[in-house]
């Protein structure tokens, strides 16, 4: 019998373990073009958050008493769709569980790239492609600009550091605690703010004496408001996350959004969805920076089905350092 995670209720704030529930899946039987898959490793991501609460967005709400969905990798183990057979690695969508049946459309075969399976639900996964694209599509990056990267030790920000830096940018970034300071300066960043440490104006001001081109956002709140302080005139910045609000429903106060009108700031929100039919140009590219080490990535693992809420909810609690992942 199949397990997974279920929304037991709606959060209110802070998630908290009362409102996940492992209970017995039973899975149907096989029909033509589907496959069962055993998951290998679990993604959790912060957008899973928004998923809780019962509001239109990009995507639809979790269901109270329903399955929670999200990244995983599995080995398919039976098979009736053509093109899949029982052995073969799939990514797809049926995460928080321990086995699940997919249409062949929802199984995605992993490409034969020589990197480790978990990479493609990280730096060569979603995680990447939102990075790569965030910067040089929608902030429109490029050699020479100074990019401010909030989150940095994070899954999404610690790749945007290192492509920033393989394209000739100047890097500020900002993380919490010396650890992952450290870690994002081994990555390449420039600067790196630790805003456990104090303000993050101050150290952005002064770690970006001056100003910045670019902000790659992760966390919103006074990160944005502090690279609309230091923003120069035709700045760009890419909204990726603002992670501090997502448990918090009081908005964001904004002492300079005013910036955006005397910095003529562009603010460009993205979703990675957009960039899909793009994957082949962001394999050619990233695949080669992962072979050579100019890009490297790190996952934070939790072991075991029974643990993924606890993973989930340390993404909140900055208790990861690169990828969150479960694996089983």
């Amino acid at each position: 019998m199949a397990r997974a995670w279920h929304l037991k209720s709606r959060p209110n704030g802070m998630p908290t373990s009362e409102n996940f529930e492992l209970k017995d899946l039973e899975l149907p039987s096989l029909s033509e073009g589907q496959v069962r898959v055993r998951n290998l490793w679990l993604s959790v991501d912060p957008y899973m958050r928004g998923r809780m609460n019962d509001v239109k967005s990009y995507v639809p709400p979790f269901q109270v008493g329903e399955p929670l969905e999200g990244g995983a990798i599995g080995e398919i183990v039976e098979s009736k769709a053509d093109g899949l057979q029982p052995g073969e690695l799939v990514q797809h969508m049926s995460g928080w569980r321990d086995e699940a049946v997919l249409d062949n459309a929802g199984a995605n075969k992993l490409p034969d790239l020589g990197v480790p399976k978990e990479q493609f639900l990280g730096v060569l996964g979603v995680t990447g492609i939102t990075a790569y694209f965030g910067l040089l599509d929608a902030a429109q990056a490029k050699p020479g600009d100074i990019v401010f990267v909030s989150a940095a030790a994070g899954a999404v920000g610690s790749v945007v550091v290192q492509v920033a830096k393989a394209k000739g940018m100047t890097v500020i970034a900002s993380a919490g605690g010396a650890e992952k300071c450290d870690w994002v300066r081994s990555l390449g960043a420039d600067q790196v703010i630790d805003y456990k440490a104090g303000p993050i104006l101050k150290g952005l001001a002064e770690g970006a004496p001056k100003g910045i081109d670019v902000y790659f956002d992760n966390v919103g709140g006074d990160h944005l408001d502090a690279a609309l302080a230091v923003a120069r005139n035709n700045a760009r910045f890419a909204i990726c996350g603002m992670i501090e609000g997502y448990n918090d429903p009081t908005p964001a106060s904004f002492r300079f959004i005013q910036r955006i009108i005397a910095a003529r700031i562009t603010i460009k929100g993205f979703i990675v969805l957009d960039y899909f039919p793009r994957l082949g140009e962001f394999y050619s590219e990233m695949a080669p920076c992962i072979a050579s080490g100019a890009v490297k990535s790190r996952e934070t693992v939790v072991e075991g089905l029974e643990k993924t809420p606890d993973a989930f909810l340390g993404l909140f609690k900055g208790e990861n350092t690169g990828k969150m992942l479960v694996k089983l």
